[in-house]
């Protein structure tokens, strides 16, 4: 991607894909007494790790966070400017110490002033290993992410000053601690909240969580006008993947080709399936729904494949689900992907971006993405940088008056 001699760099930034850094509280503070045995961050030589019902995880390499790679350190990996061949860990350098911004809302404030950001979506970071690491104990798993969310509030709380927009996490293993927790996070001000993109374990075993049996979850987040967020996680493909090649190492920052490649991003296309074939998102139309972080490459071919069983079994969808996605998804692609290609396929309002901030696999400021930007012009880039985000969001846009600015045609986006 190039960018336009031309290009409008000046609309207002809403960031759908910020992150902030916990501390090792997060997970403990507020867990009760009786799982703080299964939660434990222990000390190998030099490095700490984080061990769940007695497992060490090197998913996360680094759960402290004292010491992290720089934003933006793995950029030269993730744009294919990397002739030298170096790994990540290579690019990382001996890293810096963490960015206060990645720490506290107040210094958050300030970086997105001097980011030049309005806003952002606010994810945490060590809870993406939690669901993955506790599965064998869905209780364990509802005590973590309840435990996680008080400490989010209390540190960050779900909505600071209309600016950062903290996701408490909601797990749908156990029905009725995801209703209980998300009348917690309502109650306490949430105006949006992450899922895992993954079947989930309960008394059940696992389960797709777009089963008709968690409809009164969904009909509570339908009823609430929450939007749900659908974020990169520890992927759940990871066992059968090591199937193929065994592991030497679980880290997100250090895979093989082959595990790089094979991983893909299959874990949001089932997700979004689910949530389509099983119809959850015809029974509560009114769902908002953003995948993140999980690149775009797999919507064309999502697109086809339902095309194809649309075409072979229309008496299985009570709609098409081409017009699902459409209606109910929001996609962010990689700064590094093809916005035009998203376009092709969900339209033009449903395309937010995300830097990623302060993440090694980021941009090192949300404006270096101009440098990567196909083609905008005005009213695109309002919609891309910024007001998509906030249609999401059910928040007033930022294009003083979009209608004056005529859109191209969709084949010229």
């Amino acid at each position: 991607m190039t960018q336009s001699t031309d290009q409008f760099t000046d609309a207002p930034i809403f960031d759908a894909d910020q992150h902030m850094y916990e501390t090792p509280d997060a997970l403990l503070k507020f867990l009760p007494e009786k799982y703080k045995s299964k939660v434990q961050f222990v000390k190998i030589g030099r490095h700490t790790r984080i061990a769940i019902l007695n497992k060490i995880t090197d998913y996360m390499p680094n759960p402290t966070f004292e010491r992290v790679a720089a934003p933006g350190a793995h950029e030269k990996f993730y744009s294919g400017q990397n002739p030298e061949g170096l790994s990540m860990r290579e690019m990382s350098g001996r890293g810096i110490d963490c960015p206060p911004g990645a720490r506290n809302p107040e210094d958050r404030i300030a970086e997105l002033n001097g980011q030049g950001v309005d806003a952002c979506l606010n994810y945490p970071t060590l809870a993406n290993l939690v669901e993955h690491s506790s599965a064998e104990d869905p209780e364990l798993t509802a005590a973590i992410i309840h435990a996680l969310n008080q400490w989010m509030l209390e540190h960050w709380g779900f909505n600071h000053a209309d600016r950062i927009y903290s996701t408490p996490v909601l797990t749908l293993g156990i029905l009725d601690e995801a209703r209980r927790e998300l009348d917690y996070i309502l109650e306490n001000g949430a105006k949006v909240a992450l899922i895992k993109p993954a079947p989930v374990k309960g008394y059940k075993g696992w389960r797709s969580p777009a089963l008709p049996e968690f409809d009164p979850f969904w009909r509570d987040v339908e009823a609430a006008g929450l939007p749900i967020v659908l974020h990169a996680s520890q992927p759940p493909l990871q066992e059968y993947i090591e199937m193929w090649e065994p592991a030497d190492t679980s880290s997100a920052f250090e895979m093989s080709a082959f595990k790089w490649t094979a991983l893909g991003h299959r874990e949001i296309a089932d997700m979004l399936t689910s949530l389509i074939c099983h119809g959850t998102l015809s029974r509560f139309p009114n769902l908002r729904i953003a995948s993140v972080e999980n690149g775009s490459a797999w919507i064309k071919p999502l697109f086809d494949d339902l095309a194809s069983t649309y075409g072979k079994m229309p008496q299985n969808f009570p709609e098409h689900p081409h017009d699902v996605f459409r209606r109910n998804c929001w996609v962010s692609p990689f700064w590094e992907g093809s916005v035009a290609d998203v376009v092709e396929t969900v339209g033009w309002d449903k395309v937010m971006f995300g830097s990623d901030w302060p993440h090694p696999e980021g941009l090192a400021t949300p404006k270096g993405y101009f440098k990567y930007a196909e083609g905008m012009d005005v009213r695109r880039t309002y919609d891309f940088m910024g007001d998509n985000a906030r249609r999401f969001m059910g928040l007033p846009i930022a294009n003083p008056d979009p209608d004056a600015i005529k859109p191209p045609a969709l084949a010229n986006a």
